[in-house]
């Protein structure tokens, strides 16, 4: 489905293979909500109490009910899905370490850079890193990417709303 976003005049644009350059780079950050952990835990059916329930995680070693790890890797799917390199790229593989666990409340912020590019191939190996609001890294890793070959540009696509039912 697509939902259009309602300024309908918030255009992005992809960065095709032939503009990316070693060390450009690109973010997006994110607050971490009660609500969000249990949207992931519906739609990726990881119910570990870890995630959900206070009780448990208070006698762990986080003391704390902590966002799912994979939660970070989809901040990093999602800067390069809409910005770097954005539409119409091919995400090829992933490697990630798990560093800090990622609280309810912390901002988390996602940023890629351009590390290697395979001319012949249009291979493009992205560092990542996703840090928190005191800078420290929760997330680091490394990304590979088939980039566009050409430029996209079109209306930004609003994030759907969801609600929870019990």
């Amino acid at each position: 489905y697509s939902i259009k976003d309602k300024n309908m005049s918030n255009l992005i644009s992809n960065i095709p293979y032939t503009e990316l350059a070693i060390g450009q780079s690109a973010s997006m950050s994110r607050t971490v909500s009660a609500e969000d952990i249990a949207l992931f835990a519906a739609a990726s059916h990881d119910t570990n109490p870890a995630h959900l329930d206070a009780d448990y995680a208070a006698d762990t070693q986080f003391k704390h009910v902590i966002m799912h790890g994979i939660w970070s890797a989809g901040l990093i799917s999602a800067v390069i899905g809409t910005k770097l390199p954005g539409m119409g790229t091919i995400y090829l593989g992933q490697d990630l370490q798990f560093r800090r666990p990622v609280y309810i409340g912390d901002t988390i912020t996602a940023t890629l850079t351009v590390a290697e590019k395979n001319d012949a191939k249009k291979w493009v190996t992205l560092d990542c890193v996703v840090t928190n609001q005191n800078g420290d890294k929760v997330v680091v890793g490394k990304a590979n990417v088939l980039a566009p070959s050409e430029k996209i540009s079109r209306e930004a696509i609003a994030v759907p709303q969801v609600s929870l039912k019990s």
